[in-house]
């Protein structure tokens, strides 16, 4: 007789329903899986065996297969344990109860425990779209399923309190979702950065039009201080993005143990030693990389000229499309990388270029081939280049408060409003992202905006993706004034944020 009992799978974001297939016969001893399994599915052979040994179940001595279907994907991961256990029980009358609405996850332990695994959210989510009522999940990843309404999630810590409730004998109650607690407000805020005020411009132009920066400045003038208080002037996530980013994280296992939704905009800063797998995600088993794990928050990239070139360029396409797509034997996963990027670095390798006070001690060769690093191509990319100067004794010595994220974040909340209103009915979601058939129509300027914008194209010699960059730039500036034409003021501005392309890179 088969026995079936439901599971679900992943294959990047995408998630799939399994059905495990148990067939019991006589035979000699055998216990195979079939359907594409990975190592950890095989493996799950010893867990299974051993847990229900020791929960006192014999183990049938009779040929076993299990077929996990569809057969021609493949599974992968230790997720499978627990739905595995309930076909062997099903198959042996152990488990007479009917699990058709319901499906299973977790990994099991060889006591019979459940351990947590990965991509809870996105599993769930699927297992209500196809219409079960019920998902069994290890009690450490409850709370993150608990977060899909239409469907009861039940915490499992041990094969028996499963048995139990599934016996009717002690009911698990089902989980509810419980939102964790934010971060201390105030434990970074901009008013903790003295002086810096045209870098603090710059910062809140790009969080109000989401447009990707460069800071470039000598050692302690405070441009990691800076990027890591960027999201504290972001807008707060909306529902869509909280769960999208939540699953990439789930999928990634790099959720906190007992977490549920991820609201607070994801901040990653990877070290400059990070290798092109680790920056785009890949693998046997493809897993997010920094880029998507930074997908909806910000990536900062300390060092920038420190990092190899070749991860340096696989960050060209994703700025792009916002997705990155990673190809593999048996298919191709993507995953999205809607970031912003904050990049930092030295003017040169003694990082005292053009500073006021200290010498530089790099030659012409040295500083050029230093900022040579960093590929035009992926600076076009980049709309916004603002120096940080050092902070000079007086800034750091006054006692006047510097304004708060709060009072920033109100003013970028406010251009934000106005670029949801203009982009309502498209794919865009902010200026930085501007469709091509929409420039023309959202990016207006007056005849002394137009002229002044041709005269710094032909003198900076600028490519025509600068030129866009410029225009998206000057239309946030002026969303922050609330006009609907881009200005004089405003060209000159968003101009300024490409000088260092002439001062750095082509003189």
């Amino acid at each position: 007789m088969v026995v079936k009992c439901n599971s679900l799978g992943l294959f990047g974001l995408n998630t799939y329903a399994i059905e495990i297939e148990g067939d019991l016969s006589r035979g000699v001893a055998a216990f195979d899986i079939v359907g594409l399994p990975d190592a950890a599915v095989k493996e799950s052979r010893d867990r299974v065996r051993s847990a229900m040994k020791n929960c006192g179940f014999e183990f049938p001595n009779s040929r076993l297969i299990l077929n996990l279907a569809p057969a021609d994907i493949r599974k992968e991961g230790p997720l499978y344990d627990l739905p595995i256990l309930i076909t062997l029980l099903k198959a042996t009358r152990r488990i007479t109860a009917n699990t058709d609405d319901a499906a299973f996850i977790g990994e099991l332990s060889l006591s019979g425990e459940l351990r947590g695994v990965n991509g809870v959210l996105p599993m769930a989510i699927a297992a209500r779209e196809q219409g079960l009522k019920k998902l069994y999940v290890p009690a450490v990843n409850a709370n993150e399923g608990a977060v899909v309404d239409g469907l009861e999630v039940y915490p499992v810590r041990h094969v028996f309190e499963l048995l139990d409730h599934l016996a009717g004998r002690a009911r698990i109650a089902p989980a509810k979702f419980e939102e964790e607690a934010q971060a201390p407000s105030g434990a970074l805020d901009f008013s903790q950065v003295k002086g810096q005020a045209e870098a603090k411009r710059a910062l809140e132009i790009a969080a109000a039009g989401g447009h990707n920066v460069l800071l470039i400045g000598s050692p302690g003038a405070g441009k990691s201080m800076l990027a890591k208080r960027m999201v504290t002037i972001l807008p707060e996530m909306t529902f869509e993005e909280t769960i999208e980013t939540t699953k990439i994280h789930s999928i990634a296992g790099t959720l906190q143990k007992g977490a549920g939704l991820i609201t607070m905009r994801p901040f990653r800063s990877p070290h400059h030693t990070i290798t092109r797998v680790g920056m785009t995600g890949g693998g046997t088993t493809p897993k997010p990389g920094e880029i998507s794990l930074s997908h909806n928050g910000v990536l900062f990239l300390d060092e920038l000229p420190e990092f190899p070139r070749t991860v340096l360029e696989v960050l060209r396409q994703p700025l792009e499309d916002g997705t990155v797509s990673i190809a593999r034997a048996h298919g191709t996963y993507t995953y999205p990388s809607e970031f912003m990027l904050i990049a930092a670095m030295n003017p040169c390798p003694c990082g005292y270029y053009n500073h006021p006070k200290k010498s530089c001690s790099c030659s012409d060769t040295a500083v050029h081939k230093y900022l040579n690093r960093i590929s035009g191509p992926l600076l076009d990319r980049i709309d916004i280049h603002i120096e940080v100067p050092p902070v000079e004794y007086d800034d750091l010595s006054s006692k006047s408060s510097e304004e708060k994220s709060e009072a920033i974040r109100r003013r970028v909340n406010a251009a934000r409003q106005l670029q949801t209103a203009r982009f309502q009915h498209t794919k865009t979601k902010c200026n930085a992202h501007i469709e091509a058939a929409l420039f023309e129509q959202v990016c207006v300027m007056d005849d002394k905006a137009d002229r002044m914008l041709r005269a710094a194209f032909d003198k900076l010699g600028m490519t025509a993706r600068a030129y866009d960059r410029v225009m998206k730039v000057a239309r946030t500036i002026a969303d922050l004034d609330q006009s609907e034409i881009i200005r004089a003021p405003h060209i000159s501005e968003a101009i300024q944020y490409r000088s260092l392309d002439r001062k750095y890179w082509h003189e």
